[in-house]
């Protein structure tokens, strides 16, 4: 049973909305770079250490099963939130960056001189880069789907871009700057006709509209904390079964080994073989505790408040005669980017936080995504579930006293 969604209580769970900057009340639109965090969170972190903390697994004391009991409860959280078959298909990892980057390490034995990975040019940097050391180190041809002018994924060129050379595709659910959201399920087929891997980047689309993966039917999905108000220092790697066990271990160390000899070392099962060393204990505790509080609403109600601020900020922009949006695909989440023609994006920035505005300026760490469209930068407003219409009247008071003073 879902609790009502009433904003000003949620808001009261979020003790640094009552702060003020330069005199005027927080307005946090920067969601898509890290949200804030309920008392929830900050509460079962503090409770965590200050109660019954110590190291996990195979200690034999009360307060490391107790801490153990809590961090696997936590796996097995992340395993419902992203309705996925069993906890043992979930990896802890430090983010959605350490999780592609151990997917593309663990496929490096699968990659020959001239197979092809395909991603897209609305990727982040995070789901570039491991791409790009796999060209690099064994000779893999890395290419990018186009994007359309509004934002869309090109999905007639990623047919004709698929082949029996593709190895892997890898793309964003929802993007971090066009807040695209990608039809994945449509994809699956076509990518699975080639017989590649099916990695999905869903950092963004995992705290505004729910995901299942199994239903999505792709190998791996990865997430982060810090974006679905947890902790930093935390993400979590879905992956089926098989596509687990065809990965090969990232880091070495205590935990994900099961025996080591002089001779050699046999590995520990899934998923823990991918979870060298002490883990994120707090963090995905942390993680768990986030999940409770964001379930506690219904994603519909979310969504469509969501989507609410993000229209009234986008109605009052537009009146604007040098206001750019970047990025209107039909289907796309709460995520504004925009430029203000003649301003630098970070002059913008700056102004809007005089009168207590957070928004993010610069690439967003997606320089492929602001060459395509002949761009530096833009700035960025992107709206979470704690977000008010109010807010979005003074982003857009904000943006208009810009103008003012820029142009």
């Amino acid at each position: 049973m879902y609790k009502p969604f009433d904003i000003e209580v949620i808001r009261e769970q979020f003790p640094i909305l009552e702060r003020k900057i330069n005199g005027y009340p927080l307005a946090y639109l920067d969601n898509a770079a890290s949200a804030q965090k309920p008392c929830r969170v900050i509460d079962a972190l503090r409770n965590r250490m200050a109660s019954s903390y110590a190291n996990v697994h195979r200690g034999l004391h009360t307060m490391a099963n107790e801490t153990t009991e809590s961090f696997e409860a936590a796996r097995g959280k992340v395993a419902e939130f992203l309705g996925c078959p069993s906890p043992e298909n979930i990896v802890f990892t430090r983010g959605a960056t350490e999780a592609i980057n151990l997917v593309a390490y663990g496929l490096a034995h699968t990659i020959n001189e001239g197979d092809e990975i395909i991603i897209s040019q609305m990727e982040h940097h995070s789901n570039i880069v491991p791409w790009h050391f796999l060209r690099e180190r064994l000779g893999a041809v890395l290419r990018f789907v186009p994007v359309l002018d509004n934002g869309a994924l090109d999905l007639e060129a990623l047919r004709g871009m698929l082949s029996a050379r593709t190895r892997i595709f890898s793309l964003v659910h929802m993007s971090n700057v066009l807040g695209t959201i990608n039809p994945i399920r449509d994809i699956v087929p076509w990518v699975k006709a080639t017989g590649a891997t099916f990695v999905v980047d869903g950092t963004q689309m995992a705290v505004h509209n729910p995901v299942n993966v199994t239903e999505l039917g792709v190998d791996f999905y990865c997430m982060t904390g810090h974006k679905l108000y947890g902790p930093t220092g935390i993400g979590a790697l879905y992956g089926t079964a098989h596509a687990l066990e065809n990965l090969q271990p990232f880091n070495g160390g205590g935990e994900m080994i099961e025996d080591v000899f002089e001779t050699h070392v046999t590995y520990n099962d899934v998923p823990h073989r991918f979870e060298a060393g002490t883990p994120p204990v707090l963090e995905a505790i942390g993680l768990g505790a986030a999940i409770d509080w964001y379930r506690q609403y219904d994603p519909a109600d979310v969504r469509q408040h969501e989507m609410a601020v993000y229209a009234q900020a986008l109605d009052g922009l537009r009146d604007i005669n040098s206001f750019r949006l970047v990025g209107d695909a039909p289907e796309k989440g709460s995520v504004l980017s925009f430029n203000i023609e003649g301003a630098h994006a970070h002059d913008v920035a700056q102004i809007l936080d005089k009168y207590g505005i957070a928004v993010r300026a610069g690439q967003h760490c997606t320089q492929p995504l602001m060459e395509r469209y002949g761009i530096h930068s833009t700035a960025r407003a992107s709206f979470g579930i704690y977000n008010t219409l109010d807010e979005a009247e003074r982003l857009v008071e904000g943006v208009k006293r810009c103008v003012t003073f820029l142009l």
